[in-house]
């Protein structure tokens, strides 16, 4: 309370009695949230009692389900089911890589790996393994490639400061390294799990096949095993033999979930808060995106509990299929375009649970200024900044198609990436202090841009 009191001592855009009311009104939605919250036990029930949940899969249906009992449960004007169609990829059984042999002696030699998102499983593939740092490394050696297993050490660069950079970097390795590598003849790739955990958690991930080349099976290893790998590499020729069973089955019917808090002056223009309720198959998606699932219902119960009414519609989405498809998200845009309506602003949690520290905005000058107008009234609950790095990407559809104003929640990265796409991400790995301030900031965010509009 004493930093709030010399906030608006010092802070002139909060000294006419305009700013004053919204920081009552802002701290009244924190004491909501910090003191009744119920984003943590729902947490629970999403991670525990439904699980994993990859689009297309039963518990994807039973998370469904659930967003929908729990959004009529906390406080919506209406809920509704928006379908689209999803991809239906199936891991299909334990993945496994293991060193037979190294120069020429027999080993049984164990990698802790799993296979890439939407990879093409072809049983067990035998090979000698050449490893190479990157895909200029490739190139040189692109002779040496046909009839081997690729191992890409592409790891994150350690002098960036923000993990979101590197694996924006060192991304593109699971994404289309396999077909880099089948270009050649390869018979199958590895990748470096894209982390700096030193634990030896492999972190799967989509990948993308180019039609023109061979879909080989592509795997991630654990950290561990893969600096093992690398130092293998340097002194030895050795043999690998890796199993995987991914498979495509038919596109099958998904779900938007979408729950509305209607507006009282302009029902027929939209703010659009979300996460999205889809995760893989290997963990409880806590952090990715259950997080952003409960982030979003928090934010609609406080809203209600608080008695707040909106002028403009607010709706609340869990978003179907982000991790291998992003169906969720396009099928939200294609349906408001369709119906011609008007979206404001679209505001995503998709970077997990940890301490808030600002937004990223994908938005014009003259919006990102009255953004930064705003932070003496956010500062108090932690947030530091408004970047120009864009919206996420559920909601990144709605600009490119309406032209929406775009943002997302950024939270203290540095943690992020120990349980990104890894067995690790389950609910025990969530602090309920930092869970329920990411709601916090962002509720009180959309309080600001239905109160004042862009």
């Amino acid at each position: 309370m004493k930093k709030l009191s010399l906030l608006l001592l010092l802070c002139p855009v909060l000294v006419n009695a305009q700013y004053r009311d919204d920081s009552v009104t802002i701290k009244k939605i924190s004491d909501e949230i910090l003191r009744n919250g119920k984003a943590y036990d729902l947490l629970y029930q999403l991670t525990k009692q439904v699980g994993g949940r990859l689009a297309g899969s039963p518990q994807f249906a039973k998370a469904i389900s659930w967003g929908k009992d729990a959004m009529e449960k906390n406080g919506a004007d209406q809920v509704f089911l928006q379908q689209c169609m999803v991809p239906h990829w199936s891991r299909g059984g334990a993945d496994k890589a293991v060193i037979i042999s190294v120069d020429g002696k027999k080993t049984s030699r164990n990698l802790d790996v799993l296979a890439l998102g939407n990879s093409l499983g072809s049983g067990t593939v035998s090979a000698e393994v050449l490893a190479v740092a990157d895909f200029d490394e490739l190139e040189r050696r692109k002779d040496e490639v046909k009839g081997k297993i690729v191992y890409y050490n592409a790891g994150f660069n350690p002098a960036n400061v923000s993990p979101f950079k590197s694996y924006g970097e060192t991304g593109i390795y699971r994404r289309s390294g396999p077909s880099r590598a089948a270009r050649y003849g390869a018979l199958g790739v590895m990748i470096r799990s894209l982390t700096e955990s030193t634990a030896n958690n492999p972190h799967t991930g989509a990948m993308q096949y180019n039609d023109s080349f061979p879909k080989i099976p592509a795997i991630a290893v654990g950290p561990r095993d893969a600096d093992e790998v690398w130092e293998l590499s340097k002194k030895a020729h050795f043999t690998m033999s890796m199993t995987t069973n991914g498979h495509f089955l038919p596109d099958t019917v998904g779900y938007n979930v979408v729950a509305e808090l209607r507006g009282t002056e302009f029902p027929d223009q939209y703010i659009t808060v979300g996460g999205h309720l889809d995760s893989w198959d290997v963990n409880e998606g806590a952090h990715d995106d259950g997080t952003g699932v409960v982030h979003t219902i928090e934010i609609m119960r406080a809203l209600k509990a608080i008695g707040y009414r909106p002028k403009h519609t607010i709706r609340f989405v869990l978003f179907a299929n982000e991790e291998n498809g992003l169906r969720g998200g396009i099928k939200y845009a294609e349906e408001a375009k369709a119906k011609n309506e008007k979206h404001l602003f679209a505001l995503e949690s998709d970077a997990g649970g940890f301490t808030p520290r600002g937004f990223s905005l994908g938005v014009s000058a003259a919006q990102l200024a009255k953004f930064r107008s705003w932070l003496p009234l956010l500062s108090p609950y932690g947030t530091a900044s408004f970047t120009e790095d864009g919206g996420g990407a559920d909601v990144g559809p709605l600009q490119r198609q309406l032209g929406a104003a775009v943002g997302e929640l950024n939270p203290d990265q540095q943690r992020y990436f120990d349980v990104h796409h890894a067995r690790s991400d389950v609910f025990e790995n969530v602090n309920k202090r930092e869970l329920l301030l990411g709601a916090v900031n962002m509720a009180a965010l959309i309080y600001l841009v239905d109160k004042y509009g862009l």
